[in-house]
């Protein structure tokens, strides 16, 4: 498989995460509190950052690393309490 297209379905995976996280949470069925909705966060947010990267769009790059990291830290805090 060529790495563009590696590119371009991380890309699309991490847009359905991000987006099913906010619909699952909008319908609420699940908590914004919840394990799921950061795993869907932080990796689906991980994913565009590769996707970004790829195509040199810097402030979305920028954007999705910081919304990864909000949710990697949610799960931190989550697993030690």
């Amino acid at each position: 498989m060529p790495i563009s297209l590696f590119i371009e379905i991380a890309g699309w995976i991490g847009a359905i995460l991000v987006l099913g996280a906010y619909i699952l949470v909008s319908i609420t069925r699940v908590s914004g509190s919840s394990a799921a909705f950061q795993w869907m966060n932080a990796v689906g947010a991980a994913l565009f950052v590769l996707n970004t990267w790829w195509h040199g769009a810097i402030p979305s790059m920028v954007l999705n690393i910081i919304w990864s990291a909000i949710g990697f830290a949610a799960l931190w805090r989550m697993r030690r309490a």
